[in-house]
C-alpha cells in the first residue's frame, strides 16, 4: 500500500502532537494550586489549541539525527512554554490588542490584564526550571547548557524579545526590506532555529549536520513569519480562529505591506526551497523536516 506524503505528514503531525500535549500536561503544575488563578490562566493558553509546531521540529530534528526523543520532550515542551509566554504578551492591549486567539478568547479576555502578564512571565520562567532539570533530561551537563544557551538566546534580546521590539518600533513607519529582515529573523526564525539546532545537539550531531538544520530552521522561520504575514491578508478568520487584517490596522510593516504580495509569495518559495536544499545531507529519517517545510508554505491557519 502507497501512503501519500500528505497523509503521512498528517498522522505525523497529529501522533506528534498528542505525544507533546500529554508531556505539557505532565510537567505543568497543576491549574488546582494556590493562587488557582494563574495555575488556570497557564493551562487555558498552553491548551487552547495550537499546531505545536516547536516542539514538533525538534523532535524531528533527533529523529533525523538518529538521537532518542524521550530524552528530547522536555526541551521540546519547554519551546512551547515559550512561544505561548510570547502570544499571551502579543495579545495584551498594550501590544497587539487581539480578543481572540485560536478561536477562543486570548488570555488577557478571560483573566484580566494583570494575569495574563504574570502568566506569560510564568511560562517563560517554568520553561527554564524544565530545560534545567537534569533527572528529566538524560544527556550530558555540557550539551544540557549548550541547548538551554540556544534556547535563551531565541528568546532574548538577541532573537525573540529584539525582534519584537524592532516590530513595536517599526509601527507607523517605513523601515527597509533589510530592518524588516531582522525583524522577522529575530522575531520568528530564531526560536524556531534553535529548536531545531537543540535537537541536533542533543542526539550529537556532527558539525556539518547541525550546520545544515540550523540553515533549515533559518528558512523556515522566515517562511513562517512571511506566511503569516499573508494570511493576516488573504486568510479565513474562520479557519484562522482569529481576525484579519490588523497588521494592516496597526499599521504594521509587512512583506507583504512593503513589497507586495506577489513580492511575498516568491520569498516565502524561496525559503522553503532553500530550506528543503540544507536537508541534502541527510537520509530519509528528514522526510517529516522536508514536508513540515511545504506544510508551512501550504497551511491556511
Amino acid at each position: 500500500m502507497i501512503i501519500s506524503n500528505d497523509s503521512f505528514l498528517n498522522a505525523y503531525l497529529l501522533d506528534r502532537r498528542k505525544i507533546v500535549e500529554e508531556a505539557l500536561f505532565r510537567y505543568l503544575p497543576a491549574k488546582s494550586n494556590t493562587p488557582v488563578e494563574i495555575y488556570q490562566a497557564i493551562h487555558y493558553s498552553v491548551f487552547a489549541g495550537g499546531k505545536r509546531i516547536r516542539p514538533i521540529l525538534c523532535l524531528a530534528a533527533v529523529e533525523a539525527c538518529g538521537g532518542d526523543m524521550a530524552p528530547a520532550m522536555p526541551v521540546a515542551c519547554a519551546l512551547e512554554l515559550i512561544h505561548t509566554y510570547s502570544l499571551i504578551h502579543d495579545d495584551l492591549p498594550v501590544m497587539d490588542n487581539d480578543d481572540f486567539r485560536r478561536g477562543k478568547p486570548t488570555c488577557h479576555k478571560v483573566f484580566g490584564e494583570k494575569i495574563a502578564v504574570l502568566a506569560g512571565d510564568a511560562l517563560l520562567t517554568e520553561a527554564f526550571v524544565l530545560l534545567s532539570r537534569a533527572e528529566k533530561i538524560r544527556f550530558s551537563a555540557e550539551r544540557r547548557l549548550a541547548v538551554i544557551r540556544e534556547i535563551a538566546q531565541a528568546a532574548g534580546i538577541a532573537g525573540m524579545v529584539g525582534g519584537q521590539t524592532l516590530d513595536v518600533l517599526s509601527e507607523k513607519s517605513r523601515p527597509d526590506r533589510e530592518v524588516l529582515y531582522e525583524i522577522h529573523r529575530r522575531k520568528t526564525a530564531a526560536l524556531i532555529e534553535a529548536a531545531v539546532k537543540s535537537g541536533a545537539i542533543m542526539s550529537t550531531a556532527r558539525e556539518n549536520k547541525i550546520a545544515a538544520l540550523m540553515g533549515y530552521g533559518g528558512n523556515i522561520g522566515m517562511a513562517f513569519q512571511i506566511a503569516d504575514d499573508i494570511l493576516n491578508v488573504e486568510g479565513d478568520r474562520e479557519l484562522m480562529g482569529k481576525g484579519t487584517g490588523s497588521d494592516s490596522a496597526l499599521g504594521k510593516v509587512t512583506y507583504p505591506s512593503l513589497m507586495g504580495m506577489d513580492f511575498a509569495k516568491a520569498e516565502l518559495q524561496k525559503h522553503i526551497n532553500a530550506a528543503i536544499d540544507r536537508l541534502s545531507i541527510f537520509d530519509k529519517r528528514a522526510l517529516p523536516l522536508r514536508l513540515i517545510a511545504r506544510y508551512i508554505m501550504e497551511r491556511k491557519s
